[in-house]
């Protein structure tokens, strides 16, 4: 904190962070509506958002649009105004914070060219950090829009997409920050040693979160979609058999890596293992190692990260994937993200000493 204080950029690093928590809201917020089954509940899309039901005529005019979608005429016929009220809020309130977040890095951005904050070398960075903004809010439409055609469901692949788009901007506005409160300096220290285990982590963390976007999302199954994360709700077996039997019914590996719900469920889990065993060699190498102050509170917040997303992976999987441990899931998927990006950047920018 007092880096932030003390630097010529605080202003600056204050707004990227700030862009940082609304990405993390947004990612929460999409979770829950994912999980309550609300995502398709508005049927039409506005760049620039649009007045909630204030009275029953409106409500009556959405809940209209919504009764010609697929999702209403073959899963939710029987539903009422009433019962359509708490899924419509949730998705308009996940797209209104999206709406917030481009206000508040649009006008922030604005008020920083004004005032003179934005130095040349940040211009390159700040087009990327738009860039990557615009195309989150065009990702998510394209997420829905696939789900109010003929199959009232959401692509697992573009469910995917949506997520890693999201922590895709997150990395590149917290990298910037996280650039802006530690210019780089020269030294060398023995954090170089754990650089290639560090990414090889990174890398098996992200398809992991992909997977775990794969098993939240629907499938083609045996006879209809169905969510991966809703079959085998037992562990470490699934079922009576540490393989099912499912796990390979289709022709080809691909498509029974990612295309087949059994498949990715054991996707899932095996990658979640892995995870677990690179981050034993990371924790085993960096008791050996002369780390700064903060390439040990990353490796730490792994440490403690990992340990918690494991159980909630576990307790989620066990009862069948309730809201809140549903939501609790992602959000430690979120923050091992973030921590492992912190470590990151603390391996890769050189710090002024070892006991800094």
């Amino acid at each position: 904190m007092n880096r932030i204080k003390t630097s010529p950029d605080k202003q600056v690093i204050y707004w990227l962070l700030t862009g940082c928590v609304l990405i993390y809201i947004m990612v929460v917020i999409g979770c829950l509506t994912r999980l309550t089954h609300s995502g398709l509940s508005i049927t039409d899309w506005s760049f620039m958002g649009s007045v909630p039901p204030l009275n029953e005529d409106m409500w009556q005019e959405r809940f209209h649009k919504y009764q010609q979608s697929p999702e209403f005429e073959k899963i939710n016929y029987t539903m009422k105004l009433q019962d359509f009220k708490p899924i419509f809020m949730w998705e308009y309130v996940h797209r209104m914070t999206g709406r917030l977040m481009m206000y508040v890095f649009t006008l922030g951005f604005i008020w920083f060219l004004i005032k003179k904050k934005i130095r040349k070398d940040m211009w390159p960075k700040m087009g990327l950090l738009f860039f990557l903004g615009a195309m989150q809010a065009v990702v998510g439409w394209w997420m829905v829009y696939s789900g109010l055609q003929q199959q009232p469901a959401v692509s697992h692949y573009r469910l995917a997409t949506h997520l890693m788009s999201a922590f895709t901007l997150f990395a590149f506005t917290f990298w910037f920050a996280l650039r802006l409160i530690y210019p780089k300096q020269e030294q060398e220290n023995e954090g170089k040693k754990l650089k290639a285990g560090t990414v090889l982590f990174f890398v098996v963390l992200i398809i992991q979160i992909i997977y775990g976007a794969f098993t939240a999302g629907y499938v083609e199954g045996d006879s209809a979609k169905v969510r991966p994360g809703h079959i085998f709700n037992t562990w470490p077996k699934m079922g009576d058999q540490w393989i099912a039997d499912q796990v390979g019914m289709k022709p080809t590996l691909f498509e029974n890596m990612m295309e087949n719900p059994s498949g990715i469920q054991f996707m899932h889990r095996t990658f979640a293992i892995i995870v677990v065993l690179i981050l034993v060699y990371l924790w085993y190498r960096s008791n050996k190692l002369k780390l700064t102050k903060q390439q040990n509170l990353g490796i730490t917040l792994l440490v403690y990260g990992v340990t918690v997303q494991f159980i909630l992976g576990v307790l989620t999987l066990l009862y069948n994937v309730p809201v809140i441990m549903g939501a609790l899931h992602q959000t430690g998927a979120f923050f091992l993200f973030a921590s492992c990006i912190y470590l990151l950047f603390h391996l890769f920018n050189k710090q002024a000493s070892p006991s800094s």
